[in-house]
């Protein structure tokens, strides 16, 4: 397979026509390879426009990539800067860290599952990304409370954003989560403005699997 035509493809056929126009996140795509983040038997499908499977050994986590389209335009949503620290919630294969990686000072990705947090942790130490920690937990309730971070990424969908994860962030900080619930969800970018106010700018309609442990609504019973 020639994977640097299908990566070019990827990149002009479907992000770039995802109004993703930051230059600077269209040429990462091309650095960081998406092929060594996904579970061998899916490789080939890497730069399809669809959600993989992270599938090890032969057996399924439950858990799938964003698709391509997803993560670009969330990555240009979520303005990074180079002197940021970066919370992600939901390591996966790792591919969403190391994006976040070369554009941040140091990035933590929090994965529940160990067998996920391993399989992150070796790709981004073969990608040679030495500026993301990888960490076995769960970070439904916050992390390392009462640290705060720049920015902060929801790999995964949630009901709402906790109370909690908006404590974290610094003034001026970032929040990017995927909010609903099925079949129509929300992409959308929270920017701490002060102590007390937010501002909520939606990016996109999607849809994707909810991140383990997170609170849930209440549900209306008559």
């Amino acid at each position: 397979m020639d994977f640097e035509r299908a990566r070019y493809n990827m990149v002009e056929q479907q992000i770039r026509t995802w109004e993703v126009l930051d230059q600077e996140i269209l040429d990462l795509l091309f650095v960081v390879k998406r092929e060594e983040f996904v579970p061998s038997v899916y490789r080939a499908l890497a730069f399809t426009d669809m959600e993989i499977p992270l599938t090890l050994d032969g057996r399924a986590t439950g858990e799938n990539m964003l698709a391509p389209r997803v993560e670009a335009r969330m990555l240009q949503g979520i303005r990074v800067r180079k002197h940021e620290v970066v919370l992600e919630i939901g390591a996966g294969s790792g591919y969403m860290a190391a994006l976040l990686a070369h554009r941040a000072r140091h990035v933590t990705t929090v994965e529940i599952l160990p067998e996920l947090a391993e399989f992150a942790q070796a790709n981004l130490r073969r990608a040679g990304v030495l500026n993301a920690t990888v960490q076995t937990g769960s970070g439904a309730h916050g992390w390392n409370v009462p640290e705060t971070y720049d920015v902060i990424v929801f790999s995964g969908s949630v009901p709402f954003v906790p109370e909690i994860h908006l404590q974290q962030l610094n003034i001026g900080g970032r929040l990017a989560a995927i909010v609903g619930e099925a079949p129509v969800m929300t992409a959308q970018i929270v920017t701490r403005v002060t102590d007390t106010s937010y501002g909520v700018e939606p990016l996109f309609d999607t849809s994707t699997r909810p991140l383990v442990g997170f609170p849930q609504r209440e549900k209306f019973r008559f």
